[in-house]
């Protein structure tokens, strides 16, 4: 035990100390074996020294772990330690002065050499040590750990009960060597209980997270019947039967209890492994109907498809199945690097919204790749001078956790769970925890498929609506021609009827209908003046959705943008907003195709309308009016051509994703593909090899920078 706690943490004292206790324990033990097996009395008297070392030291080393473990800093306290090893040191003088004045004379009981006898001699100098280590000493140690369990909660409280359980079992342990010293002849079969002790506290540090300390004293009771079986029948049949045995098998008498001991000990762990799980199944019975629970969730929830109905099931089934008092699950958002709270249980809490990717806690979590408690971390930043663990601690505290399951996908991260206290009071045990990191494994995969498929019905979506989109596209000729013949029926109806009024003479009608046929032929020009118009529109639109030749030739800024005016009037109301030409009429012209460049701008100033409309809305600014500047600077044989807005601006998360194909942020009716952006971005990097970049601030404004090739001169060409 000693090895194991110095190699595990060998910067931790608590360890350490516990270590040393061990060491103590072991000499105790040794000591005692090699002085009860001793032939003669110098022998004997030198191992019952070797004993005393531990003795004396078991209270001293296990009032310095309580020291530790409890953190007692008062001044008192402090002192009383120091005086505690100095008493410790003097009584291991005493032990080993040439003039026996501790251990005293030793006299032959149990078939073996044992310790002086209070009846025939009064030892005050070993009484003293006897009251004031193995009663004062560790009733006091009993007390404090009593008084840190009453306000204590979660993992130090049920730490405490098992140091509760050990405290009261180590401590019935010596006290059967003291017993014939003062009289009372028992063998001292409690010693076995000093070992049960050490391992008892041993499994409560060593495994940090427990087990219900009810198993624990069932398997301590367990472990004693058994070993009492095993043990007692023997040594009992040999000192009640001795005689009997004796005539019955003569000298070799002892080979009946020797065999016994043998088949017992052989049967015995059986016996014990099997009482244990009986007695386990029936103490966790309700631990082990939630843990099969959720094992049965978890591998059932991957046909779950919609993700929010996925992650509320998970919250419903770990609340009210654990009886958990709060939860919380937060996916991974990749587009802006953050964990979001997707679901959380407890309507009383705040909860925090986001985590960034870059968290001190998330960073541990994820790495660490397993389960992280609170009273763990809690104890790692107190005993720890690494601030790390301090940093986790608080995060951890903001998000009330009481432990954090990482979910994770062939190690990449979905997201994590956060859980709250069990409404019981109980601390989560390892088989809990190994039940939650199944649980979380397989939420990542359902996760991963709920996002697949809702990802891949929006993407259908989209597609299906920029297919219907090419659709009217590609049937525009037809579309055209169908309109324009209407138009044309139209303005061939409206000129007859006008060529009629004209010819037709009037001077003999009433003036009710002289002005009736002014009014009449006043709506049949405003009809061939909007059928004018009318063919304009579908001119333009057959001209916007045709397929453009690959033609790229030298162009004039003012071409561009009077073409897309043309075009982008139909969609926007222009008197609405202000468009400024903000560069010289002598800028050098741009080898492009002017219908992919018309379509380019188009989608700016679309875009542009849209955001100053949110913001017009959104903020309702007193005096506000939508601006679009058009400016263009020429260096290094390229354009800069500059169109910036103030409408609603871009917020910063989305900022990654403007050029992501079907990625919107249009909130109108007439919600966008997302592909707009996507094409310009093509048009301008593949087709043109220019460049383009952005810069925007939400409820500011957004400017787009497009960079593209000044024409060569014929000649250059």
């Amino acid at each position: 035990l000693c090895a194991i706690f110095l190699l595990r943490i060998p910067k931790q004292r608590l360890n350490a100390i516990w270590a040393v206790v061990c060491i103590a324990v072991s000499i105790w033990g040794v000591g005692s074996y090699k002085f009860s097996t001793a032939q003669t009395k110098e022998v004997a008297f030198f191992w019952w020294q070797i004993a005393h070392i531990g003795t004396i030291f078991v209270p001293v080393f296990y009032y310095h772990f309580v020291h530790s473990y409890l953190k007692l800093n008062k001044i008192y306290q402090k002192h009383l330690l120091i005086v505690v090893y100095l008493l410790g040191v003097f009584f291991l003088v005493c032990t080993f002065y040439p003039k026996k004045i501790f251990i005293g004379e030793l006299r032959l009981i149990f078939n073996q050499y044992y310790s002086h006898d209070w009846t025939i001699k009064k030892n005050i100098l070993y009484l003293l040590f006897y009251i004031s280590f193995y009663w004062i000493l560790l009733m006091y140690s009993f007390c404090l750990i009593l008084n840190r369990y009453l306000h204590s909660s979660g993992l130090i409280k049920n730490q405490l009960k098992y140091f509760f359980v050990a405290m009261i079992v180590g401590w019935f342990g010596p006290h059967g060597d003291y017993l014939p010293v003062f009289g009372i002849y028992i063998y001292p079969y409690s010693n076995f209980l000093m070992t049960f002790y050490t391992i008892i506290i041993a499994y409560a540090i060593f495994k940090y997270r427990l087990l219900d300390v009810r198993v624990a004293i069932t398997r301590a009771g367990l472990f004693i019947a058994v070993y009492t079986l095993v043990l007692g029948v023997p040594f009992a049949i040999a000192n009640l039967y001795k005689q009997t045995l004796v005539d019955w098998l003569g000298a070799n008498w002892w080979m009946l209890p020797l065999s016994l001991m043998a088949g017992l000990a052989t049967i015995g762990p059986f016996i014990y492994i099997y009482l244990d799980r009986k007695a386990e199944e029936a103490l966790l019975r309700e631990q082990k109907r939630y843990q099969n629970t959720l094992k049965q969730a978890s591998v059932g929830m991957t046909r779950i498809r919609n993700l929010k109905r996925l992650l509320e099931l998970i919250a419903h089934i770990v609340t009210k199945t654990v009886k958990i008092s709060y939860v919380a699950i937060y996916i991974y958002d990749k587009d802006n690097d953050e964990y979001v709270l997707q679901v959380n249980r407890d309507k009383g809490r705040i909860p925090i919204a986001r985590l960034s990717s870059s968290n001190i806690l998330l960073d541990f979590l994820f790495r660490k790749r397993e389960p992280i408690i609170y009273e763990e971390i809690k104890r790692l930043s107190e005993d720890s001078t690494n601030p790390i663990y301090k940093s986790i601690e608080e995060n951890m505290a903001q998000l009330t956790a009481s432990v954090i399951i990482p979910s994770l996908l062939e190690r990449k991260p979905m997201g994590f769970i956060v859980l709250g206290d069990k409404m019981s009071g109980q601390i989560y045990t390892p088989d809990d925890l190994n039940v939650f990191q199944v649980l979380a494994s397989q939420a990542a995969l359902a996760i991963e498929n709920a996002k697949f498929i809702e990802e891949a019905k929006e993407m259908q979506a989209q597609i299906a609506h920029a297919e219907k989109m090419a659709t009217v596209g590609t049937m525009a000729d037809g579309l055209s021609h169908q309109i324009n013949n209407r138009f044309y029926a139209l303005s061939l109806i409206a000129g007859d009827a006008l060529d009629s009024l004209k010819i037709t003479d009037t001077t003999k009608c009433t003036p009710e209908v002289q002005q009736m046929l002014q009014d009449i032929n006043h709506a049949l020009e405003r009809i061939e003046v909007n059928v004018m118009k009318g063919g304009e529109v579908v001119k333009g639109i057959l001209k916007y959705t045709r397929k453009e030749k690959e033609v790229f030739e030298s162009l004039i800024l003012d071409e561009i943008i009077d073409g897309t005016l043309d075009m982008v009037q139909y969609k926007v109301k222009l008197s609405d907003i202000d468009i400024i030409r903000s560069y010289r009429k002598d800028i050098p012209g741009i080898q492009g195709n002017l219908v992919q460049l018309q379509e380019v701008f188009f989608n700016f100033i679309d875009n542009a309308n849209d955001a100053m409309a949110e913001r017009k809305t959104t903020l309702k600014e007193p005096g506000y009016r939508g601006k679009i500047t058009i400016s263009a600077i020429d260096e290094n044989n390229s354009l800069q051509v500059i169109i910036q807005d103030n409408g609603m601006g871009i917020k910063k998360q989305d900022t990654k994703k403007i050029f992501t194909p079907f990625f919107t942020t249009k909130i109108s009716s007439r919600k966008g593909t997302g592909l707009g952006l996507y094409v310009i971005n093509k048009i301008i990097t593949e087709n043109h090899h220019g460049k383009i970049l952005f810069e925007s601030e939400h409820m500011a404004g957004t400017r787009f920078i497009i960079e593209l090739p000044i024409a060569q001169p014929p000649a250059a060409q």
